[in-house]
């Protein structure tokens, strides 16, 4: 199959695709006579591998670590898989952490204009002003 096809059917870009065979993330196919690349079932498992990694979250150095682990499942023992996965379910947790500070941050943003305003009198305009000129910022203050 062409990349085109390769795209459709796994719902990736062209581009991307190009990009982890780059990163040697996805073995270079073979080249029909024209040039097109030739890719078979096995880069069409391989993308569905790191695709769905990629859903979740996974950084592209994991993402190589695992899929070098897939290839040669007799090579090493499974507790380097797990490691990976509680080093993301780590990341994730930071991750989420970030969202809570950030939604808190946003809450208090939200306060600043809590009734109808005209937007010469808006208080979320007047706190993003004024912490763009140095001053201090109602939402970035700890709560």
């Amino acid at each position: 199959m062409q990349i085109g096809e390769l795209a459709k059917r796994t719902g990736c870009e062209s581009e991307t695709i190009r990009y982890y065979e780059r990163e040697g993330l996805l073995p270079a196919p073979a080249r029909s006579s024209s040039g097109y690349r030739r890719y078979e079932q096995r880069h069409l498992e391989q993308l569905a591998f790191i695709l769905h990694c990629r859903s979740l979250g996974m950084p592209l150095a994991d993402i190589r670590l695992l899929a070098g682990f897939h290839q040669q499942p007799a090579a090493e023992p499974c507790d380097r898989v797990n490691a990976l996965i509680d080093q993301q379910i780590s990341r994730v947790h930071s991750q989420v952490e970030a969202l809570q500070r950030l939604e808190q941050q946003l809450l208090q943003l939200r306060a600043r204009c809590d009734s109808p305003h005209t937007l010469a009198d808006c208080g979320i305009l007047k706190t993003l002003d004024d912490a763009a000129s140095g001053e201090a910022c109602a939402c970035h203050d700890t709560p």
